[in-house]
């Protein structure tokens, strides 16, 4: 199998890759994201994320992966504080949001990226629960103040689309990116 790279730091995309067996290596992007004020950058920025890593893995092909959270026209990334982590929590608080995730593949001169919604009703949170959440930490390095799979799973009534793309990763979208590219996570024969 060829070379596969994901230039993220992110444990949960980590996590997914290696749950579905998808060998791969980790390498973090030198790229420095801006803050997202559009919901179509993130797109551009996963592909910026996986330039960054094939400057210095030219033989590789890249994943890069963006997510972002919409709701009511306002788009969350990562909070910078509890108190952002709160805000942003209480606006999410009873509502339907959209989870956005860009990936991008980058192989030599090839580039592509595509993006996957999601949509997720969360509950009403009370405001114990709410403290009590923050004050775990979990919040604080997630898109949206919250963790589909860990704690903030409480929160969420219902999903429709990919589970995944919620957690950061869109599997069945990237197998299938992977698949255009010729190449697939089977062994031998396992196709």
């Amino acid at each position: 199998m060829e070379r596969l790279i994901l230039a993220s730091l992110s444990p949960r995309r980590s996590e997914l890759l290696k749950q579905v067996g998808i060998p791969f290596q980790v390498v973090e992007s030198t790229y420095r994201e801006p803050e997202v004020t559009d919901e179509q950058a993130v797109e551009s920025i996963a592909l910026a994320k996986a330039r960054a890593v094939h400057t210095r893995y030219r033989d590789a092909l890249i994943i890069g992966a963006d997510t972002v959270v919409v709701c009511a026209d306002r788009i969350f990334g990562k909070p910078e504080s509890e108190h952002e982590a709160r805000l942003m929590l209480e606006a999410l608080s009873g509502n339907v949001h959209r989870v956005i995730t860009a990936v991008a593949l980058v192989r030599g001169s090839r580039e592509v990226a595509v993006r996957e919604e999601t949509l997720v009703w969360m509950r009403r949170i009370e405001e114990d629960e709410l403290s009590a959440y923050i004050a775990t930490g979990e919040p604080m390095d997630k898109a949206g103040a919250y963790a589909v799979q860990g704690k903030g799973a409480v929160f969420v009534e219902r999903i429709e689309g990919c589970f995944f793309n919620v957690v950061g990763l869109p599997l069945a979208r990237l197998v299938s990116m992977l698949k255009s590219e010729g190449v697939s996570i089977w062994p031998e024969g396992g196709d």
